[in-house]
């Protein structure tokens, strides 16, 4: 499987009534993005809200994302569960929804149990059991999650049904150890929008990016920029995707991803309690960044 470029960390648009997942507005995003060079998508991670959804919604937005992501673009469904049992059903129910790989989140609750020792037959139990590949998450560290030890990425990168790793930590220090003790041909992904660029030149494949909800075309071809041996266009690119990076999803998170594509004329929405939506001056802070970052056009009555 070949995951260097971008794939999109897709938000989960909820019905505005209802509170529903909205699988037509899912739908909307899916097919608006898959007209950049874009990967494909992750359906059910961290801005996705994931840990808000139940399995049946989980189902029913991997196949409304299915539906539109075709050809050899990838549809990644995100799972994880504090069992290894539950995190198994998950990974059935990813395959049903005709996932094309997994994307497994740590068990973190009992974190002090949680041990290289039990973390290491967690994963490798799932990846003997899994019909799909498997993609090692490591969580952002403001979550309620724990730190996988570069030692024990590189142990189960051996494991045949690994095929990569998505580190949202952020530091490119950690991405180059990364590379350096897995084995060759293992995948690292960078989940920070900010670090895009430098992880390349440490030797990452590419990103599964929150700010690629906003931004699929300029992530994507920062990557493609960089393959071709343009660093000069590349750095230009994180240059534009880094401030939106930091401060929409890097300091608002879920709810300053959804009120951008909201301003953006896409479906973002409010986030599922017990989120809340931003208030109106951190949504007027996210139109600012956008209009900056030429994503949207200033609105009339503006100063220029």
């Amino acid at each position: 499987m070949n995951l260097a470029g971008v794939l999109i960390a897709a938000v989960t648009p909820f019905d505005r009534v209802s509170g529903e997942v909205d699988v037509v507005g899912m739908r909307a995003n899916v097919r608006a993005w898959m007209e950049h060079p874009v990967l494909g998508v992750l359906v059910g991670g961290t801005t996705g809200e994931a840990v808000l959804l139940d399995e049946g919604e989980r189902l029913r937005l991997l196949q409304a994302a299915r539906g539109v992501v075709t050809g050899d673009r990838l549809v990644i469904a995100g799972v994880g569960a504090e069992s290894t049992r539950a995190t198994l059903r998950l990974c059935r129910l990813a395959a049903d929804g005709d996932a094309d790989a997994v994307m497994v989140m740590p068990p973190a609750f009992y974190r002090d149990a949680m041990t290289p020792e039990a973390l290491a037959l967690h994963y490798r139990r799932v990846a003997d059991e899994s019909a799909l590949p498997v993609i090692l998450y490591q969580v952002p560290l403001k979550m309620s999650t724990l730190e996988l030890s570069a030692g024990l990425v590189a142990e189960l990168s051996r494991h045949e049904n690994v095929v990569g790793v998505k580190d949202s930590r952020g530091s490119l220090e950690v991405v180059g150890e990364l590379v350096k003790q897995c084995r060759e041909g293992f995948q690292v992904l960078v989940g920070s929008g900010a670090v895009l660029y430098g992880a390349l030149e440490v030797g990452a494949s590419g990103g599964v990016l929150g700010v690629a909800n906003l931004m699929p075309r300029q992530a994507a071809d920062l990557v493609i920029a960089y393959q071709a041996g343009r660093p000069a266009d590349a750095g230009r690119l994180q240059e534009r995707i880094g401030p939106v990076h930091k401060l929409i999803v890097g300091e608002l998170g879920v709810a300053g991803v959804k009120a951008a594509l909201d301003h953006m004329g896409l479906q973002g929405g409010p986030p599922r309690p017990p989120l809340l939506p931003l208030n109106e001056k951190r949504r007027r802070e996210v139109r600012q960044v956008l209009e900056k970052a030429g994503l949207v056009e200033k609105e009339l009555g503006q100063p220029v």
